[in-house]
């Protein structure tokens, strides 16, 4: 599937749903910090607030474009990332079905159980939990994308991000503008992963990357070789 053109990446404002969890707030606040005009939404507004203000005062300018909302308002801006816990992804693209109509949806959350020393994939009965939120919301355009980041990667902005990232859609253009956000955020590579069923493997392989991270004590991420992205 080819790279269509789409419009830049900083063109569009950029909603996250649960953006005060470890994943979320280090996803905006890398967004930010290559120019994206991010939502910080939280069921809780004020509780977004207090992540903005601990943001800027780690890294003041560098995240100078985030803005603490909830998630009613981010569910306004054209692209939305749902980050919530895996528990909740579902439910919370539910209530916001109507508003992330015609949207392009990204789902980054792994449904994990851990059981002693490993973690097991729990995937719901749509087979993915990507296709859980398509189900819930069956008019966006969800994407999946960053099932493999270790949250402290987005969050450590002293530090590249040297992350592979598997985007998984049905629909071109959407895909299209989640590979030019990943495009944007230097040392990243995305690759084309076909269409939104292979969510079910990209969430299935996290309970492995975990595992292993577990076992071996580390925080590794993806890096495929043979391969450009």
């Amino acid at each position: 599937m080819s790279r269509g053109a789409v419009c830049q990446p900083r063109d569009v404002q950029i909603g996250i749903f649960g953006a005060t969890g470890p994943a979320g707030r280090g996803l905006a606040a890398r967004l930010a910090s290559v120019g994206h005009d991010v939502l910080v939404g939280s069921r809780d507004p004020q509780k977004a607030a207090r992540i903005v203000e601990e943001l800027r005062e780690r890294w003041g300018d560098r995240v100078g474009t985030l803005q603490p909302v909830g998630n009613e308002e981010a569910a306004n801006a054209e692209v939305v990332v749902v980050a919530v816990m895996s528990s909740a992804a579902v439910e919370t693209a539910a209530r916001y079905a109507d508003a992330l109509a015609g949207k392009v949806v990204i789902s980054m959350a792994n449904n994990l159980s851990k059981v002693d020393d490993e973690f097991v994939a729990v995937l719901p009965d749509e087979g993915s939990v990507a296709l859980a939120i398509q189900a819930a919301a069956p008019d966006s355009r969800v994407v999946a994308a960053f099932h493999h980041v270790p949250a402290a990667s987005f969050a450590d902005l002293d530090s590249h991000m040297e992350d592979d990232v598997i985007v998984a859609a049905d629909d071109d253009e959407a895909r299209n503008l989640v590979f030019a956000l990943l495009d944007s955020m230097p040392h990243v590579r995305a690759f084309d992963g076909g269409s939104l069923v292979k969510s079910v493997g990209l969430e299935a392989f996290a309970a492995v990357l975990l595992t292993a991270n577990l076992r071996h004590k580390g925080r590794g991420g993806l890096r495929l070789h043979g391969i450009d992205p």
